[in-house]
């Protein structure tokens, strides 16, 4: 098995495929660094930074003010060196004095060696790669140590994490680390602010979450004061947890809104739909993603609200409301896809079963679940701006990452971010076992074996950690564990405060611990819990028992949940119970599963062709995951390109006289006169405010008109067009006049400003900006095909021959 899949990795690498990086050429780098320890251990700790200190000198001159270096251009290109090492001046001596280093900080400040493979990881981090490090092998170091040995060389580091507590937990963590490495470090969160931020990104090594620099982006972005900005040019991302940051989060646009005065009708669409039948007047498609009215349905909303025909010119509004009131009242469930919290409705991120903080759905579908939930309705907003994190990654010249599950993901990551991928061994080999799904035939025959198979294995004291989808889920096995009798602790997004204590003890002998998805909890699960002489005794039985309760949409979650066992070559053992009603298979197959022939007692399916069913519809799943990253990619890419112009010329306004020429030149009379009345410095800074107030607000109406576009622009499959392609043209028919407008308007906007000596009066202008604005991620998925909600209606209303036909 080994040599064989040594020989297929090899043949991979051969053929260009993704995800077969080796760390070629980088072992004997950290045997030679091991040969460095004995002397590096006799310094004391200031002598131990004037080793670091020397290196930085010699890879990166000693610059005193970190991404200097970065940013002068040229240094740090993209041109590779003997080294292997693209783009950076290190040699192999000076590879081999950072892993020396980076071992002895770890090993005083943390009491951890760094093992070879870590060092391995620090080194293929260096390279760019994005790298695969199997749970409890240590990543936080070697992301640390990585981000020390590019701040030694000048370079300004950020590194990403998926949420608050991993970027304060690892900063303060890691922070003796780096400081024995004379590297300052610091940490963004979600409280943070401004001047906390400022002060932060200027440090050597800032750890925040992807989505607070995307937040912080936006909000440069529509600055109208240079020493107002947080962010420095991007220079070096890390990204912790690269496939969820990378790929997950990648579909989700960061928003940018600021407040405007509501006023709609989603309160009565949601009353109208409150009463319709499922299967009489309204029919949900079997993957749950699209839901249509009937003839029946329509003729009930057209009475309910009074309209002779809810198709007809004029009525595009009001059919929007009633297919987002119809969307809200039967596709999104309550539990599944968000909480009723605080009076507010708070969205379930799905792959990681926590409460998607700051994330809402776009205004009208979020108004209409506050609306059939009874909720008052939230802030309303117009979007200022949008950014994906697939475009701010982008931004950064020098990426890398580590994750437990990046090779699954390895042509995601090498087509969207150019990245290449690759798997490190583990330091002890991994004994785990995984055992074949048991798959039965409905949730409740499942469910049976489920508690039988826990009450046998928390007979013997063995611990076990039960992973479910979702939060309905872990309450729904939870209550039933104790009905019969089995203490459990749940976690999931209801109480994630409580995460670090129970996952301390999930290890413990006896603990049973029920868990939404496992990904970016950030803690290990150690065998005997907190108490360490459990330990041998939790080895003796067998280590951690993972049982998954269905697959996930994904591989990537499953082995994420499998990965709690075993870690650092303790025994444990992993299984997933499955049934063929579960969603993640009713979603994603067409046809009906095969007969069952070989049936045990207690339901269980061992038919070969039902489970390799049940493996199709994941990689259905998955297919679908990846079609849906590629589209909103393609959707965003003309936005980016167009936001790239606007901010070059915002730039120009911001830093330079751009604004002064602008102006003066398209209003020369006006301008002349105030030459007269003010003092030039005031005249231009009225300028600069004009023109970014003209240009903001340009590309506001420019993202509003885009997005009523991309509502629609599915309708251009009924004439046979390529729905992205149609929305490029579009756009860009739209954005061409797009800046000279904004400047026209910026120059006859002066005739009526009210600019004195003291400067321009904004509120008297008329150019005031949104008293309020705040952040927050949208799940946006477009119509993309023919089963779309809106369109299939459509389709049957006004093309009644056209589907039977094709």
């Amino acid at each position: 098995m080994g040599s064989s899949g040594a020989l297929t990795r090899s043949v991979r690498r051969f053929l260009g495929k993704p995800g077969t990086v080796a760390p070629t050429g980088l072992r004997p780098l950290v045997r030679r660094a091991a040969e460095r320890e004995s002397a590096l251990r006799d310094l004391s700790d200031a002598e131990l930074r004037a080793a670091a200190h020397t290196l930085r000198v010699r890879v990166g001159g000693a610059d005193p003010e970190p991404g200097a270096a970065a940013r002068s251009g040229g240094r740090f290109g993209r041109a590779g060196r003997a080294s292997g090492i693209p783009g950076t001046p290190w040699d192999d001596d000076a590879m081999v004095e950072l892993c020396a280093l980076g071992r002895e900080a770890g090993r005083r400040a943390l009491g951890e060696r760094a093992y070879d493979v870590q060092l391995l990881g620090v080194l293929s981090l260096l390279r760019g790669t994005v790298v695969e490090m199997a749970t409890g092998e240590g990543k936080t170091l070697v992301g640390a140590l990585a981000a020390a040995g590019f701040a030694l060389q000048g370079r300004r580091v950020h590194v990403l994490s998926v949420n608050d507590y991993l970027a304060r937990r690892d900063a303060e963590w890691m922070g003796p680390v780096y400081d024995l490495l004379g590297v300052r470090v610091a940490h963004v969160t979600q409280e943070s602010t401004p001047a906390e931020r400022r002060a932060a990104y200027g440090r050597d090594v800032v750890h925040v979450p992807v989505t607070e620099v995307g937040f912080d982006t936006l909000r440069d972005r529509l600055r109208t004061d240079a020493a107002e900005t947080v962010l420095p040019a991007p220079d070096v991302a890390i990204v912790d947890e690269a496939d969820a940051v990378l790929i997950d989060e990648a579909r989700i646009p960061l928003v940018l809104a600021g407040g405007v005065a509501a006023g709609s009708d989603e309160a009565e669409a949601a009353r109208v739909v409150a009463d319709l039948v499922e299967g009489r007047h309204y029919e949900a498609a079997s993957d749950a993603m699209t839901v249509q009215l009937t003839d029946t349905g329509v003729a009930e909303v057209e009475r309910a609200l009074g309209v002779d025909n809810l198709y007809a010119r004029g009525m595009d509004t009001r059919l929007s409301q009633v297919n987002v009131a119809l969307y809200a009242r039967a596709l999104l469930r309550r539990d599944v896809d968000y909480l009723v919290r605080e009076g507010g409705i708070k969205l379930v991120d799905a792959n990681r079963g926590r409460v998607a903080r700051r994330q809402r759905w776009p205004d009208g579908l979020h108004a209409a679940v506050e609306a059939k939930e009874g909720l008052t309705a939230g802030p309303r907003g117009e979007v200022l701006d949008q950014l994906i994190v697939q475009d701010l990654i982008g931004s950064y010249p020098t990426v890398a990452g580590m994750t437990g599950t990046a090779v699954i993901v390895a042509e995601q990551l090498r087509e969207f971010y150019r990245l290449e991928t690759g798997g490190l061994p583990p330091n002890l080999p991994c004994v785990r076992v995984d055992e074949p799904d048991r798959l039965y035939h409905d949730e409740e025959s499942r469910d049976a074996a489920l508690i039988a198979l826990v009450e046998r294995a928390h007979a013997t004291g063995r611990p076990i950690l039960i992973g479910t989808r979702d939060v309905a889920a872990s309450e729904r096995i939870g209550a039933a564990l104790r009905e019969s009798g089995l203490r459990c602790a749940v976690l999931n997004a209801r109480d994630d405060s409580r995460e670090a204590a129970i996952i301390a003890e999930a290890g413990a002998i006896g603990a049973i611990t029920v868990s939404t998805q496992m990904a970016g909890r950030g803690t290990d699960i150690r065998l005997g819990g907190a108490d360490e002489a459990d330990h041998e005794r939790v080895v003796e039985l067998g280590g951690l028992l993972v049982v998954g309760v269905g697959r996930h949409h994904t591989r990537r979650l499953d082995d994420q949940l499998r990965g709690r066992a075993g870690r650092q070559g303790d025994p444990g053992t992993s299984v997933f119970l499955t049934s063929l009603d579960d969603e993640s298979i009713t979603r994603h197959t067409a046809e009906p599963p095969p007969r069952a022939t070989r049936v045990e007692s207690d339901g269980r399916i061992l038919d070969a062709a039902v489970r390799r069913y049940v493996e199709q519809a994941q990689r259905v799943a998955e297919g679908a995951l990846f079609d849906t990253h590629r589209t909103t990619w393609m959707y965003n890419q003309q936005l980016h390109l167009q936001r790239r112009e606007v901010l070059s010329l915002r730039h120009d306004v911001l830093h330079d006289d751009a604004a002064t020429v602008v102006l003066a030149d398209l209003n020369p009379d006006r301008w002349a006169e105030l030459v007269e009345e003010v003092d030039d410095s005031v005249l231009a800074e009225a300028a600069r405010q004009l023109l970014l107030h003209a240009l903001d607000r340009a590309w506001t109406d420019h993202l509003a008109r885009t997005a009523d576009l991309r509502e629609g622009i599915h309708l251009r499959a009924l004439a046979r067009q390529n729905p992205i392609d149609a929305f490029h043209a579009e756009t860009q028919r739209a954005f061409a006049p797009l800046l000279q407008r904004a400047q026209r308007t910026a120059a006859e906007t002066l005739n009526t400003a009210k600019i004195t000596k003291s400067g321009l009066d904004e509120e008297a202008s008329d150019l005031t900006r949104p008293s309020t604005t705040w952040t927050y991620m949208i799940d946006d998925q477009p119509f993309q095909s023919l089963r779309d909600p809106f369109l299939t209606t459509i389709t049957r209303k006004l093309l009644p021959t056209s589907t039977d036909n094709d």
